[in-house]
């Protein structure tokens, strides 16, 4: 299956705890004002891969402790990170995903395949970037509103339980 990419970064230590796989899709609907990564935003940007090549890029790397997806917005191509987080967890790494949606907004979309791709997340960073709130001292974050959710907690509890 493929999924359209801005492009992926191999040794992230910034999109999450430890050495992190980054995926940035293509394709965001939010167009957060003074966004960081404003290149993302336009779905005819942009290029494909398939979805067992970004995996075997993954398997190659033998220092990585997970891998994130980041945007862009994932959860516009929920099946392919689907996918892609699923290998991942089986590679026995952790998945963190970057979404302008809040927690709630993905809950009442009633999608399988966003379902399908929250049930392989174990850190959810939600909500759309706001510009006056942005802090430096904030970690794993742009601005404060963003909420760091332990989603497999969330989802057992059925509400909100925040990442430690």
């Amino acid at each position: 299956m493929n999924i359209l990419l801005s492009g992926v970064v191999n040794d992230s230590i910034v999109d999450g705890k430890g050495i992190r796989f980054t995926i940035f899709t293509q394709g965001c609907p939010h167009h957060c004002p003074k966004c960081h990564n404003p290149q993302t935003h336009d779905t005819n940007g942009g290029y494909y891969e398939n979805t067992e090549n970004i995996i075997a890029m993954i398997a190659e790397n033998p220092l990585l402790d997970g891998i994130t997806f980041s945007g862009g917005e994932p959860f516009e191509q929920p099946l392919p990170c689907a996918i892609i987080a699923q290998e991942a967890k089986n590679m026995g790494l952790n998945v963190w995903a970057y979404t302008g949606y809040t927690w709630e907004e993905l809950l009442c979309k009633n999608d399988s395949n966003i379902q399908k791709l929250l049930g392989c997340v174990d850190v959810l960073v939600d909500g759309k970037f706001v510009y006056e709130l942005r802090s430096l001292d904030i970690h794993f974050r742009g601005s404060s509103n963003q909420r760091i959710i332990d989603v497999q907690k969330s989802i057992s509890q059925n509400c909100v339980v925040l990442f430690e």
